[in-house]
């Protein structure tokens, strides 16, 4: 756990300081748009219209930028006569118009007779290389005059080029100037539109309502003809601004990327963000922070104890969650939770514990191949810790194997051919442990010790110990055939199995450490293997071993016998390899399906006992030692009746096989439909 927490701290804090130092800023504010475009546009609440000085406006006019200010006068009488709640012109007229004082006259009329317009100011920026030069573009003093008020319709640009943020007062050379919509914001209230208190400070985030077009806009020229009655003003907020691109103003914003929505529609937004009360409210940067540490931490502890495609579910899933909390929590609350920051820090955490889990893996891997099977060995990387592999008192099955007549073979062959057969066979024991999901604790010349029940628990390790048993005694058949075709040497094998606690983990000096069990169980497994070529029974197991599989092998007991180094005599019995048929064989009309490996084939059964059947026509080639799964059926039977079984013989398209696993309902079964029947049946092959 102290190393999760380091990596996952380590990692964390390196998201946090690249979000202090500023460099998830852009992708924090991408990742707001993200936000607006998955919460969806959202129907306008104040009652704002734009009026547009677009392209239709221009052609229809017929006039040249800048317009008659007596033009815009004449605008302003007929809005005015619909009696709005607020005009709000975006447009400066900082100089004198160029036809003259009558020009700015009527304009400036205009503005007094309606009482209610509030002038665009702007704040510009000169600079060169020698100097920087800020200048305020105030409207004249004439027009002033009449005017509720101006206020400077500039926004701040955010790194990546969107508007976000609106100002409610600026600053400038010591003065305070208010904001355009500020004043418009002032007017309405006035006028007594419904109204949010202002948020705290000098600026806040827009809650934009959407993208172009959301509010409603009237070309101005469709007012200046009389199509649009100045009724249509009434009670509302009035805007005029530009939206044709000519006059160069447009912006980016969440719903209109690329400069395209322009600045007029930003003001409606804004002033809606007001009066209803719904600014952007960031989440404490703080909260993000320990986001991404927690964030972090939990990744690293995840990727750790979890599989990678797993680990990469479950963090996917926690990152969606994640930004389903910020859609959620933007959407009802207009809180922006930072999600860049703790999602980065789960891809760090993820992609760093993964390389830095397969470099520790392959290590662990290299040191512990030799001692388990691969499904075992990956079950220990897996679990990422060696609280297995320390020693401790376990219940384990004990498994020795040695090969008779190995000395003498080694006295008529050449070294080289020694090897070759002994390498031969401890890969083929190897296989048969690792593949029951036996550990091999060592080799010692031609004797395999294997250990069952660690280093994880294993609910049948003691049956899994004597079918290994019985695979080895199959496998030495076979491979004592080869050798005596090519070296003219042939073998057999003896195994011994006892069950009972040892100690059992990593164990040995300094300089070597093996993991391996040691105690009384294991000496006297090694003691059963020694006895049996004394009662000539290949697989003598112990009275503790037998508790334990009980009816689930065919055996005879051998009675109680003291071995070296016990003062105490033990009960000991013998597996057979094949099974007598004491039971009485009888004719059998029912068929078997039977599954070796990923085949299933279907034959008709010759003779049936409780113990045992044989099958001809079997269009399948088996070889015996064999295991295969049986599904019994036929009339009488009920129930199909199934039951694990290991090939006895095999001749041309005959086998015999040996149950090695059917008690209860199925052995119950059987010996029903067995006591119903004639026999006995003629006999097919040898068992």
């Amino acid at each position: 756990m102290v190393k999760t927490l380091l990596l996952g701290g380590l990692l964390g804090a390196l998201v946090v300081g690249a979000s202090l130092g500023g460099l998830l800023e852009v992708a924090e504010l991408r990742a707001l748009n993200a936000l607006f475009v998955l919460r969806g546009p959202r129907r306008t609440a104040t009652p704002i219209v734009i009026v547009t000085v677009d392209e239709d406006s221009f052609d229809e006019l017929n006039l040249a930028w800048p317009w008659p200010r007596a033009l815009h006068g004449r605008f302003l009488d007929i809005v005015s006569r619909g009696h709005p709640a607020a005009i709000g012109f975006d447009i400066v007229f900082a100089e004198p118009s160029a036809q003259g004082p009558a020009d700015d006259g009527r304009l400036a009329g205009a503005v007094a007779r309606a009482g209610n317009v509030v002038l665009a100011a702007a704040r510009t920026v000169a600079q060169n290389e020698l100097f920087t030069k800020v200048e305020l573009r105030v409207p004249t003093s004439q027009l002033r005059a009449g005017a509720a008020g101006f206020g400077l319709v500039n926004y701040d640009i955010d790194p990546d080029g969107n508007v976000r943020q609106a100002r409610l007062e600026y600053r400038l050379e010591g003065e305070r100037f208010e904001s355009f919509v500020r004043r418009l914001y002032d007017l309405g209230v006035q006028a007594r539109l419904p109204a949010r208190p202002l948020p705290a400070g000098d600026a806040f985030l827009i809650n934009y309502r959407g993208g172009p077009r959301t509010f409603p806009w009237i070309p101005y020229y469709r007012v200046l003809d009389g199509e649009v009655s100045p009724e249509a003003f009434s009670g509302k907020i009035v805007l005029v601004g530009s939206t044709t691109p000519i006059l160069h103003d447009a912006f980016s914003t969440p719903f209109a990327p690329a400069n395209g929505m322009p600045g007029v529609e930003i003001h409606a937004n804004a002033l809606d963000t007001l009066f209803q009360g719904i600014p952007v409210r960031p989440a404490p940067r703080a909260a993000a922070r320990a986001a991404s540490l927690a964030a972090a931490v939990a990744a690293v502890w995840l990727t750790r104890r979890l599989r990678p495609l797993r680990a990469f579910v479950v963090l996917a899933g926690v990152g969606l969650a994640g930004w389903a909390l910020a859609v959620g929590l933007f959407v009802l609350w207009h809180a922006w939770a930072a999600a860049v920051a703790p999602t980065l820090a789960l891809v760090l955490a993820y992609g760093t514990t993964v390389v830095v889990e397969f470099v520790r893996e392959q290590r662990e891997r290299r040191r512990l191949s030799r001692f388990f099977s691969p499904a075992v060995l990956r079950e220990i990387v897996r679990h990422k810790d060696d609280a297995h592999l320390g020693s401790s008192r376990r219940l384990v099955t004990v498994l020795f194997s040695d090969l008779r007549g190995f000395t003498s073979m080694a006295e008529r062959l050449e070294p080289e051919q020694v090897a070759e057969v002994l390498g031969e066979y401890l890969t083929e024991l190897t296989e048969i442990v690792f593949r029951h999901g036996g550990t091999v604790d060592k080799y010692v010349g031609d004797c395999v010790m294997a250990l069952y029940n660690a280093p994880f628990e294993q609910r049948d390790h003691a049956a899994q110990a004597v079918r290994t048993a019985l695979a080895f005694q199959a496998a030495t058949q076979g491979l004592s055939a080869r050798w005596e075709a090519r070296l003219g040497v042939s073998m057999r094998s003896g195994v011994g199995i006892n069950t009972g606690e040892a100690i059992v983990g990593t164990l040995g000096s300094r300089q070597r450490l093996e993991y391996t069990a040691v105690g009384d169980t294991v000496n006297l497994a090694a003691r059963l293997e020694s006895i049996t070529k004394d009662f000539d029974a290949p697989i003598i197991i112990s009275e503790s071993t037998w508790a334990l599989v009980d009816g689930q092998f065919p055996a005879r007991a051998l009675g109680e016998v003291t071995v070296k180094g016990k003062a105490v005599p033990v009960r000991i019995h013998a597996v057979l390899l094949s099974s007598t048929r004491k039971d009485e064989r009888v004719p059998a009309d029912v068929r078997v399906a039977i599954t070796a490996g990923q085949v299933t084939v279907e034959a008709a059964v010759h003779d049936l006992a409780v113990n045992g059947l044989s099958v001809r026509e079997l269009p399948l080639a088996l070889t015996p030692g064999m295991f295969a799964r049986l599904s019994i059926a036929g009339t009488g039977l009920g129930e199909p009746v199934g039951a694990d079984a290991r090939v006895v013989w095999c001749r041309e398209a005959a086998a015999g096989f040996a149950f090695v696993d059917l008690r209860g309902e199925a052995a119950q079964a059987l010996r029903d439909y067995l006591s119903a029947r004639p026999g006995p049946a003629s006999d097919p092959g040898p068992r």
